[in-house]
């Protein structure tokens, strides 16, 4: 379980860089355009966050090994899924409706915060 937290994290660091570098480069002009350079930046960010989270998430689990922890984990997955996928695609289709589900990717990443500190405090 520790493994498949910290390769998330490494999958989802790596992927951040080439999604802001797609970003930066392939999408600058269409995103200044449309005014979502800034959300697409917001989505990026998010992830890079919690792809260090999720690194950490699972070097924390090698010394609090317990399902809080692990549960924390998934749901910082989920919501950088939820929160800056939903972002992504609503920056390059402008699918207006996807701005609702975002805010689910976010409390997931609460949650998930919330998760890990109760898992290592409980451990202890």
């Amino acid at each position: 379980m520790q493994k498949i937290l910290l390769i998330s994290g490494a999958l989802l660091g790596g992927l951040g860089v080439a999604i802001g570098a797609f970003g930066a480069h392939a999408l600058r002009a269409t995103l200044t355009a449309s005014g979502r350079l800034d959300t697409f930046e917001t989505a990026v960010k998010y992830q890079f966050y919690h792809a260090l989270a999720l690194l950490l998430t699972g070097i924390i689990y090698a010394a609090f090994p317990n399902r809080l922890v692990l549960n924390a984990g998934y749901s910082m997955l989920g919501g950088v899924i939820v929160f800056s996928g939903s972002l992504y695609i609503l920056c390059l289709t402008g699918v207006r409706w996807l701005g609702a589900i975002t805010p689910i990717g976010g409390v997931l990443m609460i949650i998930g915060w919330g998760l890990l500190i109760y898992g290592v405090v409980r451990h202890s």
